[in-house]
């Protein structure tokens, strides 16, 4: 199985509470024998795409989907996502975390990849939201 995540991090490659169409770059992982490789580091060039017409923007969105589909990801990991996540759910299995240190992150979907895995193998789209804290917490996500 192959998974690829999407970190979607600022300039100093943290996680901030930004929604993840609004990152700087994405940095783009392969789950390779149990351990998250880093494959490329790609800038945000959608970040301003029609946002002074609508926050939380469909073109904005289809254009981001298109893009980390075409990268081969299949999860994406965020402190924050927007409205969009009803749009996001149908292609990528999200994951919100709460540290800021991608290393940190990194360690901690390690210890949960299975979780991810097995909702990335068992559907072919609606899938859930995974928040990750102290625990792993799976939910649905409203339409």
């Amino acid at each position: 199985m192959n998974l690829r995540f999407a970190f979607a991090v600022n300039k100093d490659n943290q996680f901030v509470k930004k929604h993840f169409g609004d990152a700087d770059k994405y940095i783009i992982y392969e789950l390779k024998d149990g351990c998250l490789e880093q494959i490329s580091e790609e800038i945000n060039q959608f970040k301003l795409l029609d946002e002074k017409h609508t926050h939380g923007s469909v073109k904005k969105g289809n254009a981001i989907i298109d893009f980390l589909k075409g990268k081969g990801v299949n999860v994406l990991v965020s402190m924050r996502f927007g409205k969009n996540i009803k749009m996001i759910n149908e292609h990528f299995v999200p994951v919100q975390i709460s540290v800021k240190y991608p290393e940190e992150v990194i360690n901690i979907l390690k210890k949960h990849v299975h979780w991810i895995a097995d909702e990335w193998e068992n559907n072919k789209s609606d899938y859930k939201l995974f928040t990750i804290e102290s625990g792993i917490l799976k939910s649905s996500i409203e339409k």
